[in-house]
């Protein structure tokens, strides 16, 4: 098993949890694996309808820099247009009004994500996620992810990487509050998708985003479990110096890693 890491950050990120559109569009307060295998998908240039099976060996964990704060958003679609230009009804007609929604996201959140798997199949996502068919997006085509996106690839143990390797965003937005602030070990969020294998204390969540099928007319998710845990990460990984988060980013998705198996580095 080798894996990448993913860098999942921007001014806004909304990762929905239902799979039919709705008054209300949701988001979860993490990536969920649907939107995560949709980035894959998207990077592999895979049809809507195509089959997703090659995503199910595939294990996600994902440790949570900054939770980000959440946002509504009052959105209208097809308001002040003639019958025939408003938005379509699932019966083919058209609903002669504007469509309002209520659109959830979150605001100044930072993820990454360590997606673990078969070495030739990491390859074959590496060189997708480096030379993507469709761009990626956090969650919605609106949300477009900052640089560096993705950190490293063939990455021989990714969750080690996450617990001692990348380099930790600032829990505040501003981030002259963590330079001016003395260096602690911080206490940061994971989800695991197995329980830990120590007997460690974790809370077990239940997500209905593992994603069936993305046709477009018969979007499909089941359930799968996560397991919470706070984990106390090297005060290092957050530690002020005269060069800024992005420099220390870039520093580490350029530099050569001794558990790396591949050293090709995404342009």
């Amino acid at each position: 098993m080798t894996g990448l890491l993913l860098r999942l950050a921007g001014p806004l990120q909304s990762w929905g949890e239902r799979s039919v559109f709705s008054a209300v569009r949701d988001t979860a307060r993490f990536p969920t694996r649907s939107g995560l295998t949709g980035i894959l998908a998207a990077a592999q240039g895979l049809a809507r309808g195509d089959s997703l099976d090659r995503y199910d060996q595939l294990e996600f964990t994902v440790r949570v820099d900054r939770p980000g704060i959440l946002l509504s958003d009052f959105h209208t679609a097809g308001g002040g247009l003639p019958n025939h230009l408003t938005a379509a009804t699932s019966g083919g007609k058209n609903k002669g009004d504007a469509v309002i929604t209520r659109r959830h996201y979150l605001a100044d959140a930072v993820f990454v994500a360590a997606i673990s798997g078969h070495p030739d199949h990491i390859e074959q996502l590496a060189e997708a996620l480096q030379h993507p068919h469709w761009a990626p997006y956090l969650g919605r085509r609106s949300c477009l992810p900052d640089e560096p996106f993705l950190l490293r690839s063939n990455v021989a143990d990714p969750v080690a990487e996450l617990l001692t390797g990348v380099p930790l965003s600032s829990p505040y937005t501003d981030e002259r509050r963590t330079s001016a602030a003395p260096q602690q070990a911080p206490q940061v969020e994971f989800l695991w998708e197995q329980p830990p294998a120590d007997g460690r204390e974790a809370v077990r969540l239940t997500a209905n985003d593992h994603p069936v099928t993305f046709a477009q007319h018969g979007r499909n998710h089941t359930k799968r479990h996560l397991y919470r845990t706070v984990e106390q990460l090297p005060a290092t990984l957050l530690e002020p110096s005269e060069r800024t988060l992005h420099q220390r980013l870039i520093d580490y998705a350029t530099q050569s890693a001794p558990n790396t198996e591949s050293t090709e580095i995404p342009a």
